[in-house]
């Protein structure tokens, strides 16, 4: 039989997708001695990307100690995160208007400093250490604190896409907007390599 493994909903620590469980059901699905593969049935818009290379490194460690195929199904959505943990399948099915990529990181939050200049309202925040109220919503971001957070950013955005072109080898067909955090339907994530060809569970299962 074909064991299967569902990655539903936000990936993120305390969740139905996080790594804790995830690994528990990646590690009972290889050890099912009757299982002739693993499937991962995804249906995720992303999250944690701690979350997502935990879960993709397991899949890599399980897949050398039990020499077995590991197949990802994705059904609506396979984007971020989830398709961060996609790649270190074998082989990636979709539906042909499944929503698949949004190779991208990103960090977001509210700056209400103008407001509170036209309200006449004076932030009082005190700290010990020059940047620990970096990300403060009520504080100006200087261009010193952008930078920072921008390479941080930047680091993990690399660590994504080297994740994604050892997972995909030379099946992906790169172009300039492969790793912008687009997304595309089934179809076309097929053409760019980012998934191998349409299948749902029961024929990945079948065949």
């Amino acid at each position: 039989h074909t064991a299967l493994v569902e990655l539903r909903g936000e990936i993120a620590a305390d969740t139905e997708a996080s790594a804790e469980n995830m690994i528990v059901g990646l590690k009972s699905a290889f050890e099912d001695v009757g299982a002739q593969a693993v499937v991962i049935r995804i249906n995720s818009p992303g999250g944690s990307p701690v979350q997502a290379g935990i879960i993709n490194d397991e899949i890599k460690r399980l897949k050398v100690k039990y020499n077995k195929p590991v197949y990802a199904v994705v059904e609506e959505s396979c984007a971020s995160a989830a398709y961060y943990i996609a790649s270190g399948a074998d082989k990636i099915f979709v539906d042909k208007a499944s929503i698949v990529g949004s190779i991208g990181v990103l960090m977001d939050g509210f700056g209400f400093t103008g407001l509170m200049d036209k309200l006449g309202v004076e932030r009082r925040l005190m700290t010990a250490g020059e940047n620990k109220g970096f990300m403060d919503p009520f504080s100006p971001q200087t261009e010193k604190q952008r930078a920072f957070a921008q390479a941080m950013l930047d680091q993990i955005h690399k660590q994504f896409i080297d994740t994604v072109k050892a997972g995909r080898g030379k099946r992906l067909k790169e172009t300039p907007e492969l790793f912008t955090g687009l997304f595309w339907t089934g179809q076309q994530a097929i053409e760019l390599g980012l998934a191998d060809q349409l299948g749902n569970l029961d024929f990945v299962a079948r065949e």
